[in-house]
């Protein structure tokens, strides 16, 4: 951890008689104000309602824990050990607990792993469906509530997917 830290400080000269101060990046002139906060607390649920995909997580009827778990999942704030390692935690070992040939990611872990895999085709084999395997589970959630079904054939389709990675 000390030594990422002093890479950071590698391209930045220190001024000894200079006196700190505070930048907030979220405006060009570097003051917080409130209408700047506001704007990027807009901006990200603005992100969140043009995506859609939020939208329709809270519509499935599943228990709130199995929902928030997803939200999470296709945010990327889940506790996998290479969102650890980005927060600098130390870990003993960041390898998949089910394949152990890999870094575990979210990614890896939910839809890519050697073990998990074989789960998802075959879900897809029960409505005859082929198709490739996107690399973000954002991506992985989409054609499951874009999908070519409507009504109660979605509402399943969305459930399947819920309860499958809740399960993994």
């Amino acid at each position: 951890m000390a030594v990422t830290f002093l890479e950071e400080l590698e391209g930045h000269r220190i001024r000894a008689h200079s006196a700190d101060q505070w930048v907030w990046v979220a405006d060009p002139s570097g003051q917080y104000t409130v209408r700047s906060a506001y704007t990027v607390l807009r901006e990200d649920l603005l992100q969140e309602d043009q995506d859609g995909e939020f939208k329709e997580l809270w519509k499935v009827k599943f228990p709130s824990k199995v929902a928030v778990f997803a939200w999470r999942l296709l945010k990327d704030r889940l506790p996998t050990r290479d969102n650890l390692r980005r927060k600098h935690v130390e870990l003993q070992d960041f390898m998949c607990p089910f394949c152990r040939t890999m870094e575990e990611s979210a990614s890896h872990l939910f839809f890519h792993c050697s073990k998990v895999f074989p789960l998802w085709c075959e879900m897809l084999s029960w409505v005859n469906l082929v198709g490739v395997f996107p690399h973000h589970p954002r991506h992985h959630f989409l054609p499951h509530i874009y999908g070519a079904y409507e009504g109660i054939q979605l509402d399943r389709w969305k459930g399947w997917w819920l309860a499958l990675t809740w399960t993994i």
